[in-house]
C-alpha cells in the first residue's frame, strides 16, 4: 500500500480520509448534541440474554482481562473485535458494529470533530515513556530538532499523531516541518525496517517490538508532552439500550479491576499478552514492565489537557473547526469504575496467576 503523506498532493488514503470527515459531520447535524440518558437498573438475569460487542486493540481489554480470570463469569456474552489502532475502533462504535471499545488520547478528539455517535464513558493514565519517537539503530539522527525535513510514520488520528504534534511543538517545529507519512502500524514498522522513512512515531507494544526487534533509538518519549490518557467509548445506541448499559458499566469495572492487577502481576499479563498477540515474550515483558494504566476521574484537569490536545489539532489546520471535548463526556459509569479499582474490590478470580 503507498503510503499517504502529509504535505503537497493528498494521497488516496487522506482523500478518504477527508471524505469520511465530512460524511460525519453531515450525518451527525440531526442528532441530538445531548447524551444518551442514563438508564434504570436491570436484574441481573437480563443480562444473559445481552451479547456485548467489543473492540479491542493488539494485547488490549482482552488479554488485560484474560490475566486477571475476570472473563470467566460473564453475565453476558462478549464477542471481540480486533483494530489495528483507535481510528477504525471508534468507525466502529459510530457505525453500531461495536458497543464499546478502548482508545488512546487522540482517537477520541477526531470522533468529538466529526460528531461521531459515541460517548467517552472511562479514562485512564498510563506511562508516557512507551509514546515514542523511534529511529533505526544506525540512523545520525539524534535530537527533534533533526526531524526537520525527515519522513516520519504514523497512524492518522492515533495518539501517536498527538504525540508527535506536541513533540514538534515543544521544539519549536509543527507538522509542516517535516514529511509526515501516514501508515498502519504494521505497515509502518515495516517501513522503518526497511529505510523507507527516517523516524516512527508509536505506541506499545509496537514501541517495545522496535526497541527489542529492529533495535531501535529513541529519539523523544512522551515525557513533559503526553497526557497518558486513554479512554474507553461507548456508542450512543449501547447506551440508550438498558440491558447493555449495565453490560458496558459490569465489562468498565471488570477493566479497571484488571489494570491494578496488571500492576500486581506484570509477567502475568507479560504472558498472556504474548500469547494472545504471537509478540514474544520479551516484548510485551518489556511493554508490562513500563507500567499499567490506572483508572482516573475524568475532571477538569482531564477535559482541559484534551481540550489542549484538540486546540492544537485544530490550530495546525489537521481538523476542521473547533471541539468541545467536554460535550462527549459521560461520567455514569465513574463512581462504579474507581470503586472496582480498590483492593477491597478486588476478588479471587481477579487474584489469580497466570504465570
Amino acid at each position: 500500500m503507498r503510503p499517504e503523506r502529509a504535505g503537497g498532493r493528498p494521497g488516496p488514503l487522506a482523500v478518504a480520509f477527508l471524505v469520511l470527515l465530512a460524511v460525519l459531520a453531515a450525518g451527525c447535524s440531526s442528532v441530538p448534541r445531548a447524551r444518551p440518558p442514563v438508564q434504570p437498573p436491570v436484574e441481573p438475569a437480563a443480562l444473559a440474554g445481552v451479547t456485548l460487542k467489543v473492540g479491542d486493540q493488539k494485547g488490549g481489554s482482552r488479554s488485560l482481562l484474560a490475566a486477571a480470570g475476570l472473563l470467566d463469569d460473564l453475565p453476558y456474552r462478549v464477542e471481540w473485535s480486533t483494530f489495528t489502532s483507535g481510528p477504525p475502533l471508534i468507525e466502529a462504535a459510530r457505525a453500531g458494529a461495536i458497543d464499546v471499545g478502548g482508545t488512546g488520547n487522540t482517537p477520541v478528539i477526531f470522533a468529538a470533530a466529526a460528531r461521531a455517535r459515541v460517548q467517552i464513558v472511562a479514562a485512564a493514565q498510563g506511562n508516557v515513556d512507551s509514546d515514542a519517537i523511534l529511529a533505526p539503530r544506525d540512523s545520525p539522527l539524534r535530537t527533534v530538532a533533526d526531524l526537520r525535513g525527515k519522513r516520519i510514520a504514523v497512524a492518522k488520528g492515533s495518539s501517536a499523531h498527538g504525540q508527535l504534534l506536541h513533540t514538534l511543538r515543544a521544539a519549536g517545529m509543527s507538522l509542516d516541518d517535516v514529511d509526515v507519512t501516514f501508515l498502519a502500524p504494521a505497515d509502518a514498522f515495516a517501513a522503518f525496517q526497511q529505510g523507507e522513512v527516517d523516524a516512527w512515531s508509536t505506541w506499545d507494544p509496537y514501541t517495545a517490538q522496535a526497541q527489542l526487534q529492529a533495535g531501535a533509538r529513541t529519539i523523544a518519549t512522551g515525557q513533559g508532552t503526553a497526557n497518558g490518557y486513554n479512554f474507553q467509548v461507548a456508542s450512543n445506541a449501547a447506551l440508550a439500550d438498558p440491558a447493555r448499559q449495565a453490560a458496558v458499566g459490569d465489562l468498565l469495572a471488570r477493566i479497571a479491576q484488571a489494570q491494578r492487577y496488571s500492576n500486581v502481576d506484570r509477567a502475568g499479563r507479560a504472558k498472556v499478552w504474548s500469547e494472545e498477540t504471537k509478540l514474544p515474550l520479551p516484548v510485551t515483558t518489556l511493554a508490562a514492565d513500563r507500567g499499567p494504566d490506572t483508572p482516573v476521574p475524568m475532571d477538569d484537569a482531564l477535559v482541559g489537557s484534551e481540550q489542549d490536545l484538540a486546540d492544537a489539532f485544530s490550530d495546525a489546520g489537521v481538523i476542521p473547526g473547533r471541539v468541545r471535548f467536554a460535550d462527549f463526556v459521560d461520567r455514569r459509569f465513574e463512581a462504579q469504575i474507581l470503586a472496582a479499582q480498590t483492593p477491597a474490590a478486588q476478588t479471587p478470580a481477579s487474584g489469580r496467576s497466570t504465570s
